[in-house]
């Protein structure tokens, strides 16, 4: 494969994974947050297989496997719960924004960790994600501290957990950097989180699942795109434009926003995009901070 058909396989990967949130939503709004979550990663599981593959686990150093799978299906269940317990579906797009602060953590755990260099930039890119996730729970009122502490305590497990996540993800990924030497267990870790899920759902409340053509639809599309944006970031990373792919990665959140209230139906206020805006900028000056 050439190398601008490569990049474009991995834009459609940041595509798909920006419909996620508007989808996951959906299906839990159907199958329950934690029986619906089980039977997207389950799908998104046999997905993986046919397009991925499942990988070599001999090859794996022990590192990798443990740590990996531990924070892998630790950050997709912060992740699907956080949006499925979230009231409503505006709340869920905003838990989704929280969630969107993972790349400025990557950033700052790869200084720590990974001894990667990193200029000034760093400090106000942080502080411009974090104001940015401040201003998106403010509502109306942009970035107010008694109106996000009020938002955040009508429902601090869904804001707790898409928090939890983003430093989750963070560790992942330098997990990943440090330990994965070249390997790919993506496969392996979606079958995890599917197990997990169902291993919750079972031993849990059980909630009823309302299977309905909607449903069964996004069910469908969430557990494509979520197992056929793996495979397609794996093209990109590998033989497309890794810069080019890096830089509109972190536009994500804006996209993920727009392709939430789309699906939803849930219209999102102007200090929200102001907020997703920030988080963008913000995530950008981070990584602008590591360049040589």
């Amino acid at each position: 494969m050439d190398k601008k058909r490569a990049t474009l396989t991995g834009l459609v990967a940041i595509l798909l994974w920006s419909t996620m949130v508007g989808l996951i939503r959906g299906v839990s709004e159907g199958l329950g947050p934690v029986g619906g979550a089980a039977m997207i990663y389950t799908l998104s599981g046999l997905v993986c297989l046919v397009t991925v593959g499942f990988p070599a686990i001999r090859r794996f150093s022990p590192r990798y496997l443990i740590a990996g799978s531990i924070l892998f299906v630790s950050y997709e269940i912060c992740l699907a719960l956080s949006l499925g317990y979230a009231h409503t579906r505006h709340q869920a797009i905003e838990v989704g924004m929280v969630n969107y602060l993972w790349p400025s953590l990557t950033i700052l755990f790869a200084i720590f960790f990974t001894r990667q260099k990193a200029n000034l930039w760093m400090v106000p890119g942080l502080l411009l994600a974090l104001a940015g996730v401040g201003w998106v729970l403010g509502g109306e009122r942009g970035l107010n501290v008694a109106e996000i502490a009020a938002n955040v305590v009508l429902n601090p497990l869904s804001y707790g957990l898409a928090f939890a996540g983003a430093f989750i993800w963070a560790g992942y990924c330098t997990v990943t950097r440090l330990y994965a030497n070249g390997q790919n267990g993506i496969t392996l870790f979606v079958l995890l989180t599917a197990l997990s899920l169902w291993v919750k759902y079972l031993t849990g409340d059980r909630a009823e699942m309302h299977f309905s053509v909607p449903v069964v639809m996004q069910l469908l599309l969430c557990s494509a795109a979520l197992g056929l944006g793996y495979a397609a970031w794996n093209v990109g990373i590998l033989h497309g434009n890794v810069t080019l792919l890096a830089t509109v990665s972190y536009f994500t959140p804006v996209l993920s926003s727009a392709l939430a209230a789309f699906l939803l139906a849930a219209p999102l206020s102007f200090a929200f995009w102001q907020g997703a805006l920030m988080v963008c900028a913000g995530s950008l000056l981070c990584w602008y901070a590591t360049r040589p």
